[in-house]
């Protein structure tokens, strides 16, 4: 950059770097102090917070960046949020959100006065006050940070179907090493310029991680960049340390990343143009630890690993580390930024944007301000015959396609399906008929013929669940509604993902300012007991295990036995708000069992007693027949089916559990029955043999607390499996027919001395169906076939 090509006037210059110097000296006083927030008193120990804790190496970094887009703001008037991808650097935002006043009227106690900052500093990164990342309680925040490799995803998530707003994502260096940040780059090729917003990246280049250096600061120029135009960006540099220079090439460079975004949009929506655009991003290299202490004890700390965290240990100890200490704090001259009651000068306030336009009060970045109840058609429309005499089967899922379809049509600016290349295989291929497939990238003659491509399509579909779980979150968190399918196996990719949205929703739910967000609804299929041809490595059901360790606030875990169940628990979940919504349901074809008045009745109890499955109306039952999923239901179906034949005077209760939380005590969550309601279910004496879709220890986990839970016997995928056909694969794990039978004869007092006989045919019968799966490939036919017959 030239002096002549330089956008900011000297008056301009000093301004806005004496704002810069208020953002650091705050990140620095949230850091260090619990009193004396201004300095009036030479600094003591006693002013010092017992435990300085926080991220000062990429705040300033971070701030510098925050005031610049403020700027683009204020000249055009933008509408736009910002997404700190190195969101333990929260001094680096919290500062310029305590400065444009949005954190004094949330929270009153941190007014802009000298008690207020006092209480600002006292309260960062201490038991009661605000975390060290940008956690909910954070106004202007929609991403954590907590975990890094979320931001760029987030940020594209945001974006789409908001034509008029900018997400500015600053991506941290270390963060941009991780997987799911390397997979986000390509979310430019799902961007639409003309229904939705733009993304502006700033890829942040301080040098270093907690204690190593970063593989990007450490390449080439040349390497780095052509590294980011591979992915499609345009990148733009902004390189140095002497913070005039700086402040003014981001000036430049930040407007012309701003003038690109604006001649792409407006091209493409003059001219309907919806070729991919090589839109601009921002690297900027600067200092580790910018303008902190250069040294301390003769170690190197600016520019190096060593400003990460706290660059002064134990200050209140050590009255050189003291020292030190206020004489980087003085070096930003706070007399000069702030009057004598701790409100920053005017002619510096004036630069902040206003009202909703700051950043920090953006609707959108409380997107349950913005949300909108979905359109939703009557689900019972999409009902299939269940004929439990004729053997009805069908696919669960692909009427659930068809309730999506209508959703998409009826909902065209904030619904969303999301999938891994998955969806016609997971048998939702019906929303195609709604919405294609969104892609910008190049197209071939042969994607005419079922390619299913569309620059406008509503179906996302992209092979990296990271990826789409980011894109859905920023979806969902600025106002939308969205519906996630995944195969059972690889749900797993998603895992820390899922636990940092979980606990996102559950921090929101005790911040009052924000508005509840839709749910996250995730549809588990391709299911572990429908793996004929996958096999072991495609066998995980323990995805619920990981949803059973969140809060009881957040998660809700269903497994409908039938499309009609399906098709009401789906609508339920469409509706809802701050939830995660588990769904379980395989997309293969199945038997069918409720008609859709008796799913409805079912789901919302969430279990209950079958009685054309039971035989104990009026009398005592011998055993409780238990289950949960579908594959687990019909075997519990056809083990008491076999048990009526072979003892027709035996009393079962027949239970099917769609709503898996009921079990829990009503005490550990909201959906769980009381003791009471449970004891007249399960009875508080008889043996209880439960069918399950995942491993049998979850329901143990759930219920040991009851008082039956001693005559509870789960059967559940043991990790048994390869190449097997579905019965075989039951049989293996015993959950099959045969093995219930033989485990219920054990579990009857009145039948262990009698049993015997049918014990030994029933395993005759189990040894053959798998003799038969090994000659033929096949499952024994009349197996198979089975459908109930009482």
């Amino acid at each position: 950059m030239t002096e002549q090509m330089a956008l900011l006037d000297e008056n301009e210059l000093k301004l806005i770097n004496r704002y810069w110097s208020a953002c650091n000296y705050l990140a620095a006083g949230m850091i260090y102090l619990q009193e004396n927030p201004l300095l009036k008193k030479p600094l003591e120990a006693c002013h010092i917070k017992q435990r300085p804790l926080g991220h000062w190496g990429s705040s300033p970094g971070l701030s510098f960046t925050y005031i610049h887009i403020n700027r683009m703001i204020k000249k055009y008037d933008l509408n736009a949020i910002f997404l700190a991808g190195p969101g333990h650097g929260a001094p680096g935002v919290l500062a310029p959100v305590y400065l444009e006043g949005t954190c004094s009227e949330i929270y009153p106690d941190k007014a802009q006065t000298e008690l207020g900052m006092r209480n600002l500093f006292k309260d960062f990164s201490f038991p009661g006050g605000f975390g060290s990342h940008c956690t909910p309680e954070l106004p202007g925040s929609i991403h954590e940070g907590g975990e890094l490799g979320y931001s760029l995803s987030h940020a594209f998530g945001a974006a789409f179907d908001h034509p008029d707003l900018l997400v500015a994502v600053m991506v941290g260096d270390g963060e941009a090493e991780t997987g799911p940040l390397a997979t986000a780059w390509h979310s430019n090729k799902f961007l639409n310029p003309i229904r939705d917003g733009a993304v502006l990246p700033v890829l942040h280049l301080n040098g270093y991680k907690i204690n190593n250096p970063t593989v990007l600061a450490r390449i080439s120029h040349q390497e780095l960049e052509e590294l980011l135009k591979g992915y499609g960006w345009t990148p733009i540099f902004v390189e140095g340390n002497d913070p005039e220079r700086m402040h003014q090439e981001m000036a430049q460079e930040l407007e012309a990343a701003i003038q690109s975004i604006k001649d792409i949009q407006q091209n493409a929506r003059t001219k309907n143009d919806t070729s991919r655009p090589r839109w601009p991003m921002i690297v900027l290299r600067s200092p580790k630890g910018w303008t902190g202490p250069k040294t301390v004890d003769g170690h190197q700390v600016e520019n190096s690993w060593r400003a990460h965290q706290v660059p002064i240990s134990k200050p209140a100890e050590n009255p050189e580390h003291l020292a030190q200490l206020e004489s980087w704090l003085r070096s930003y001259q706070p007399e000069s930024l702030f009057d004598a009651e701790g409100r920053l000068l005017p002619e510096l306030a004036e630069l902040a944007p206003r009202g909703t336009r700051r950043m920090s009060a953006n609707p959108h970045a409380n997107g349950g301000l913005l949300r909108q109840p979905l359109a939703l058609p009557d689900y019972r429309q999409y009902a299939v015959t269940a004929s439990r005499a004729e053997g009805a089967l069908h696919s669960n899922t692909q009427p659930l396609g068809c309730l999506l379809r209508d959703v998409i049509s009826a909902n065209p600016n904030n619904f969303r399906v999301y999938g891994p290349d998955e969806t016609t295989s997971n048998k939702l291929q019906d929303v195609y008929t709604a919405s294609k497939k969104t892609w910008l990238a190049d197209r071939l003659p042969e994607d005419n013929d079922g390619g299913e491509l569309a620059a406008d399509g509503k179906v996302m579909e992209y092979l990296s669940e990271h990826t789409l779980e980011g894109w859905l979150e920023g979806y969902l968190l600025t106002g939308r509604h969205g519906f996630l399918s995944t195969y059972e196996s690889f749900v797993h990719v998603i895992d820390s993902m899922f636990n940092q949205h979980a606990k996102w929703l559950e921090m929101s739910k005790k911040v009052s300012w924000r508005a509840p967000v839709s749910s996250l609804n995730l549809l588990i299929t391709s299911t572990v007991w429908r793996q004929d041809h996958n096999g072991f490595t495609h066998q995980d059901p323990g995805f619920l295990d990981l949803v059973a360790n969140k809060s009881a606030e957040i998660t809700r875990i269903y497994l409908p036995p039938d499309a009609n169940c399906l098709l009401s628990v789906a609508d339920h979940c469409l509706r809802s708000t701050d939830y995660i919504n588990v769904i379980v349901c395989d997309k293969q074809k199945h038997l069918q069992y409720l008609d859709i008045e008796s799913a409805t009745i079912h789901c919302t109890k969430g279990l209950g007693i079958w009685e054309w499955a039971s035989s104990d109306a009026g009398s005592e039952p011998d055993l409780i027949m238990a289950c949960a999923g579908d594959i687990p239901t019909k075997e519990a179906l056809a083990a008491t089916q076999l048990l009526m034949h072979h003892f027709p005077a035996l009393k079962i209760r027949f239970i099917n559990v769609v709503d898996l939380y009921k079990l829990t005590p009503d005490s550990e969550h909201p959906h769980g029955l009381s003791d009471k309601e449970f004891d007249r279910l399960f009875t508080t004496d008889k043996p209880i043999l439960f069918n399950f879709h995942g491993y049998p220890y979850l329901i143990h986990r759930l219920t040991y607390r009851r008082a039956n839970h001693a005559n509870l016997h789960v059967r559940g995928y043991r990790e048994k499996g390869s190449i097997n056909t579905p019965l075989e694969l039951a049989i293996q794990n015993k959950i099959d027919r045969f093995s219930l039978a033989i485990e219920a004869i054990y579990r009857i007092p009145g039948l262990r001395n009698i049993g015997a006989h049918v014990q030994e045919e029933l395993l005759n019968r189990q040894l053959a169906c798998c003799e038969y799966a090994y000659e033929h490939g096949v499952d024994m036919p009349e197996e198979d076939e089975w459908q109930w017959q009482k």
